[in-house]
């Protein structure tokens, strides 16, 4: 840490700052809290009380942590030797009570990266090598096991759990005390026990500026993936059969179309 930098800071005589630390101008640290010597905090970022940073943790600028929040962690795999791994969090998020984020392993590319502009409620959890995109909520003790990916706009609803190595696509929603098996597609609306597709998340399409016509163009898209005699990859291969309308709809298809572990969350057979 230079002296410029802990001049135009303020740090808690109570908290503790490892050598090494990089903090940048403008950074508030509160009372007992614990920054590691790998640490680097960016242009105003708040650390309001008993935060532990560790590990080789970056945090971005104006990112708000609040008190017993731990990030940077070890891993909570039985694999993780001790490498060198990350956890690399963007700008601008708000990171409440007591929510807890790990550093990536040498099985998923060493890197845990958080987006920006994302809420993490209380309790929430993101494990080794997740990769979640900017203005993403976790609500309430929502949690992402290891090797998740969120997608930019994802909403996860309270104490929704998602298995590892699951996708959860753009402006998707998970509804709450749901357990998320299998990849949710873009723009896709999941809840239950064992989470199935419920339908799309109009609600949040129509926040955020989406079109009559593409909303119209994506519940018709939806009905034929869904809906028929076909099986799946039939109904997928007759999409692209027809010129795609919409850039919502292509991102769909190009979401089932990508490789994963998991299959595609579907909706429940009544």
């Amino acid at each position: 840490m230079s002296n410029s930098s802990l001049s135009s800071s303020a740090i808690h005589p109570s908290s503790l700052v490892e050598d090494g630390a990089s903090i940048a101008p403008n950074v508030k640290i509160g009372p007992f809290c614990v920054v590691g010597k790998n640490v680097c905090l960016e242009s105003g970022v708040i650390l309001h009380s008993h935060v532990v940073v560790d590990g080789y943790t970056t945090i971005g600028e104006r990112t708000e942590v609040f008190p017993f929040v731990s990030l940077g962690s070890k891993p909570q795999d039985l694999k993780y030797a001790g490498e060198i791994s990350k956890l690399i969090i963007g700008k601008n998020n708000v990171i409440r009570e007591h929510v807890t984020m790990n550093p990536g392993t040498a099985g998923g590319g060493m890197v845990t990266r958080i987006g920006d502009n994302g809420l993490f409620m209380v309790g929430a959890h993101v494990a080794h090598d997740c990769q979640v995109g900017d203005n993403v909520i976790l609500a309430n003790n929502a949690t992402l096991a290891g090797h998740v990916t969120v997608g930019s706009f994802a909403i996860l609803g309270g104490l929704s759990a998602v298995h590892q190595f699951v996708r959860i696509g753009d402006h998707a929603i998970v509804g709450g005390m749901s357990g998320v098996e299998h990849d949710v597609i873009p723009f896709g609306s999941v809840k239950g026990e064992r989470a199935r597709l419920a339908g799309l998340n109009i609600i949040g399409m129509r926040r955020r500026g989406f079109s009559r016509q593409e909303l119209d163009d994506l519940r018709a898209g939806y009905k034929k993936l869904f809906s028929g005699e076909e099986n799946f990859q039939d109904r997928v291969a007759g999409l692209l059969s027809n010129e795609i309308q919409t850039k919502a709809l292509k991102e769909v298809i190009d979401f089932i179309q990508q490789d994963s572990s998991r299959a595609i969350c579907q909706p429940r057979d009544d």
